[in-house]
């Protein structure tokens, strides 16, 4: 009785409903319950949760789907001119100072790929992408619509705001991508406000939910919803069951075969969002995964990894008391950075000098999820996930413009993993491997020539080049609990990417004065395999 009075808005056969769902989803599925089928008990190891979880109530339900389309519309206009104007007067970018010609020549020539840093492309633009999608998100536009506002976004800028020629990578980069990242933010805002609280409370969770989703925050502010307190928490989605896990060390890093080493701090979260092992659902990102990586290592990049695999829909196949299945479409979000780290280094390009980057903001494909408790000692669960990756930047070992060192392209995924853990959570392990192949292509002339002198020296002849490349990533952790949620976290990651550039052709001068090679030769093979360990200490909140 005291639960249901506490939900005022919540009709009594959806709460009844709920409260089936909580006992065959939330106690068999979170760490630390009970769950009794006859005379059998499980505990499961499954996860640690924040919190307990709350069901979102009627009224905020109802709340959050006003839809208000010239808002979002003046946001997502008001979001471009603000980046213009601080390029053009700020930043006094040379590519910020438009004209009615600049935009004429804009539809005049058409898309192009450009040449910014794989950080650029595939995660500033993505995030910029997000903030176009959560204007709509935010004035009450579900996943599908929303998108089509990063779209409208994307587009306006590529051809309205830069006198550079419109990108053909951002124009799929920044929506796509930015869907993924920008559900990611909208949920995680969703999480921490709280229209009850007042005073100083209120306060820290408006910033916060402003950090993680600033169009949501500015929409709050102008509809005055910041500061209004309500009879509901005002959250979209109430309390879903959600685990954090927050890591932080040291990881080394080496290249195999070849000399150097690199060793600093790391830092690293996981969250999980959801319950894996739903009935069949059409909710994109009721459940997702989110996966971030920093380190302070010398001469890498800050941004290490980040990943997102996000549930579209999904079916349940098999319910059991000892295990669990479901298939289902996913979104995925990739990105993947290093830099040299090898000690011979110099300014002429040498292959093989940055081990991998690889960026994937487009990709979806189907995957299944298990769960196998043989008994009430331990329970082993795993995944796997197909995907087409529709647009990839992943590194090359010779295409060198402006910020670029690495092709576009397109190609698959295939990712798998599995989690065993005991009963008590006191020892886990996880093993997981993905691979992707990705067929690049020369997007600024027809074949690659470079020619090597004797002095070591490479003069590019015709930008661009034609691959085919396969990057794997293989992990393996071990957690240990030292104590209540504190563990000790070990392990190893396997980075190898194989390039074959199957039209390229390399001329061997005999002296540095020479018109003409001496020696050609094509279908090059290069390998860079390089070696990761990190010890970190672990909390699962």
């Amino acid at each position: 009785m005291a639960i249901a009075m506490a939900l005022p808005s919540f009709s009594q056969n959806r709460y009844d409903t709920f409260l089936d769902s909580l006992k065959t989803s939330v106690n068999r599925h979170v760490y630390g319950n009970k769950w009794k089928r006859g005379d059998y008990m499980h505990r499961v190891p499954y996860r640690h949760i924040v919190s307990t979880p709350v069901v979102p109530e009627d009224a905020d339900i109802s709340y959050h789907e006003k839809k208000n389309f010239w808002r979002a519309g003046a946001e997502v206009f008001g979001l471009n001119m603000g980046l213009w104007a601080f390029d053009r007067y700020a930043l006094q970018g040379h590519y910020a100072y438009i004209s009615w010609e600049t935009i004429k020549e804009n539809f005049k020539h058409g898309f192009e790929w450009d040449n910014d840093h794989l950080n650029t492309n595939m995660f500033a633009h993505p995030y910029n992408g997000s903030m176009f999608y959560n204007a709509g998100r935010s004035n009450g536009f579900n996943y599908w619509q929303s998108e089509l506002f990063a779209i409208g976004g994307s587009a306006m800028w590529e051809l309205f705001m830069e006198r550079e020629y419109p990108s053909t990578n951002d124009i799929i980069a920044t929506p796509i991508g930015g869907a993924a990242l920008g559900e990611v933010f909208y949920r995680a805002s969703d999480l921490v406000l709280n229209d009850r609280a007042t005073g100083g409370e209120r306060i820290g969770r408006e910033v916060a939910a402003f950090v993680l989703d600033p169009m949501r925050g500015i929409t709050r502010i102008v509809t005055g919803q910041a500061w209004k307190k309500r009879a509901t928490s005002g959250r979209r989605f109430g309390l879903p069951p959600i685990s954090i896990e927050a890591s932080m060390g040291a990881r080394y890093l080496a290249m195999i075969d070849t000399k150097g080493w690199r060793m600093g701090p790391a830092a690293e979260i996981n969250i999980e969002y959801g319950d894996r092992f739903e009935e069949s659902t059409k909710t994109p990102y009721d459940y997702f995964s989110f996966n971030v990586e920093l380190q302070a290592i010398s001469t890498q990049p800050l941004l290490s990894r980040i990943e997102i695999m996000g549930r579209l829909l999904s079916h349940e196949l098999i319910d059991e008391q000892h295990i669990n299945m479901n298939v289902g479409l996913y979104q995925h979000f990739d990105f993947f950075d290093s830099d040299t780290i090898r000690n011979e280094y110099n300014d002429e390009l040498i292959p093989e000098t940055v081990p991998y980057k690889l960026g994937v903001p487009a990709s979806a494909g189907g995957g299944t999820m298990v769960r196998y408790i043989p008994n009430n000692r331990m329970s082993l669960d795993g995944y796997a996930h197909i995907n087409l990756v529709a647009l990839a930047g992943v590194s090359t070992d010779f295409y060198r413009d402006y910020h670029r060192n690495y092709s576009w392209g397109m190609g698959f995924s295939v990712k798998a993993g599995a989690n065993w853990s005991l009963s008590d959570d006191r020892l886990s392990v996880k093993v997981a491997n993905q691979l992707y192949c990705i067929r690049t292509k020369n997007n600024f002339g027809s074949g690659q020539n470079w020619m090597l002198r004797p002095n070591g020296g490479m003069i590019h002849i015709v930008g661009g080049d034609n691959g085919k490349t396969t990057f794997n990533h293989l992990e393996a952790s071990v957690n240990y609990r030292l104590y209540r949620n504190l563990f000790l976290t070990g392990g190893l990651d396997l980075y190898t990417r194989h390039t074959h550039y199957p039209d390229m052709y390399i001329g061997f001068y005999d002296e540095p004065k020479d018109l003409h090679p001496s020696v050609i030769t094509d279908s090059f093979y290069f390998s860079s395999q390089q070696l990761g360990a990190h010890v970190m200490a672990t909390y699962k909140f």
